[in-house]
């Protein structure tokens, strides 16, 4: 079923609104420790703690608006709950900075087995926003594939060898900005093997 159309400013407030939250509220809380039942949290598990309920029901919104999340969504919010979660239970912060290492992982193994198939996955998700001739989606499949293991990769050595700021910062504007940038960089591509309309409506 198709997605119903919403405002294109309250769609993306629900999306990248938990992110920026979570992201303000860690600057403000970053250096402070609040004690809870005789343990003591830093700011950053408490921000955690906070940005799992605001992003399930951004999410929920979302679905309840439109009628429709993509697998992205589903997976996304379900290891928000569980590492975020998990990171607020252990009152360690590695779990949750895991969280984007396994999205990444997630979807281009999903992406990987379905090229080795002579499938693009990608395409099943996305032919709605980027008409494409089908070799264009196995080179674009490829090539996304290679930037999601880019990505787990590059947040792994991240989290493992820079301060926690450093990480809040590259999960906020770095993983958002090297996906921006990556598409951008595909327009031969998407020039090379688009569909246009008139040629759509022909078919």
């Amino acid at each position: 079923m198709a997605a119903k159309q919403i405002n294109p400013f309250l769609k993306s407030a629900l999306e990248i609104g938990p992110i920026l939250v979570f992201f303000a509220a860690y600057l403000l809380l970053k250096d402070r420790t609040f004690t809870l039942g005789g343990t003591e949290y830093q700011g950053f598990i408490l921000v955690t703690a906070g940005f799992i309920p605001l992003m399930l029901a951004c999410t929920a919104a979302l679905w309840k608006l439109t009628g429709h999340l993509s697998p992205m969504q589903i997976v996304t919010s379900v290891l928000i709950v569980v590492f975020g979660g998990l990171s607020v239970w252990l009152n360690d912060d590695r779990f949750f900075k895991m969280k984007p290492t396994l999205i990444y992982l997630l979807f281009g193994t999903a992406l990987g087995i379905g090229l080795l198939r002579g499938e693009s996955y990608l395409r099943t998700v996305m032919e709605g926003v980027m008409p494409l001739k089908r070799e264009g989606w196995m080179i674009l499949t490829r090539r996304v594939t290679a930037l999601f293991f880019g990505l787990a990769l590059l947040n792994e050595v991240i989290w493992r060898t820079m301060s926690t700021e450093s990480w809040v910062y590259f999960k906020t504007f770095g993983l958002t900005a090297a996906v921006f940038a990556f598409f951008m960089t595909q327009g031969k591509l998407f020039k090379r093997y688009g569909i246009e309309e008139a040629e759509g409506k022909a078919e």
